[in-house]
């Protein structure tokens, strides 16, 4: 997203004499993340080549992020406050979490933010969400809720962070708390309500779920455990339940005939009515390459169908070494 098209009113950002920290310097730790991803990579055709977003360094040149920013990236570029721009590396991406970690391959000159306590955050404290690019660039919000957040690309965050008003470039966004910490990683802009009464939210990743999972990312560029099973399918819920919307190209589910505009009933037996119910059901199978055991609705019945899943991963281009 254009700059141009996100402008932030100045009564949105900001105002340091409200924070009992240093705002500028907080805000000094969040980078801009320019990537770019070949044509042919299995999530070009979702995400597009040309991503940008942002990323908090915490740690002497590493950056952290929102994993769909630089999964599959061939190119990294990063962006400190004082303009200067240093290549990266995609370190790691985490598909439970969502995280994504990038090595800036050139000295930033970037002092690290500090984590905070993800998990006592309350609901109506005062936060900052914020963009690379300074004070202007971010948004004085507060924490609006904590719940579970379930993603149409078998995707579940138990414990996600919900923040108003919303920031309109999320991508890797900073949620900065009331000591100054870091508490979380931008994810999404959600909708909440109806037409005329509505309350746009961004979805936040909290960071004590990066941090049992930090050394491993670090170490061998995923977590060191089996993969859950993968599908290859986008779900959606309704009143009447789960359907498949669409389906990976050439993954586990196409490759076994579901269809898309299947309804989900159930898996191994069990029944089925939202897209946490599906994603948890799916995971309890096993790991990757388990078989998972769909009942699926169509107009004219049902259908039992056996999908043999897969690593998500094997799927991905990997990043060349540096």
């Amino acid at each position: 997203m254009a700059k141009d098209d996100w402008d932030i009113p100045e009564h949105l950002q900001p105002d340091p004499t409200d924070y009992d920290f240093d705002l500028g310097s907080a805000l000094g730790a969040i980078v801009g993340l320019r990537s770019t991803v070949p044509a042919d990579a299995f999530t070009a055709r979702v995400l597009g080549t040309e991503r940008e977003g942002s990323g908090v360094v915490i740690r002497d040149g590493l950056v952290l992020t929102i994993g769909y920013l630089v999964t599959e990236a061939e190119t990294i570029w990063i962006t400190a406050a004082d303009g200067r721009a240093v290549p990266g590396h995609a370190l790691a991406v985490d598909q439970e979490t969502g995280f994504g970690l990038v090595q800036a391959l050139g000295r930033l000159g970037v002092a690290p933010l500090e984590f905070g306590d993800s998990e006592t955050a309350r609901i109506g404290a005062p936060m900052v969400l914020a963009a690379a690019g300074g004070r202007g660039n971010a948004v004085a919000c507060k924490l609006v809720a904590r719940q579970p957040f379930a993603g149409y690309w078998e995707y579940l965050l138990e414990d996600a962070l919900f923040t108003a008003p919303a920031h309109p470039s999320w991508g890797g966004a900073g949620l900065i708390g009331p000591d100054g910490k870091l508490l979380g990683i931008g994810s999404l802009i959600l909708q909440q309500g109806e037409e005329g009464r509505r309350l746009d939210l961004n979805m936040v990743v909290p960071v004590h779920r990066l941090t049992p999972i930090l050394d491993d990312l670090l170490a061998y560029g995923r977590v060191n455990r089996p993969a859950r099973p993968w599908l290859g399918l986008y779900a959606t819920e309704d009143d009447e339940g789960v359907a498949i919307a669409s389906l990976a190209p050439g993954g586990p589910a196409e490759n076994s005939g579901v269809r898309t505009g299947d309804r989900v009933l159930s898996v191994d037996g069990a029944a089925v009515t939202d897209l946490a119910e599906l994603w948890r059901a799916v995971w309890s199978c096993g790991d990757a390459g388990a078989t998972v055991k769909l009942k699926l609705g169509r107009s004219r019945g049902t259908r039992d169908v056996t999908v043999v899943s897969s690593d998500r991963a094997s799927f991905l281009k990997h990043p060349r070494m540096h």
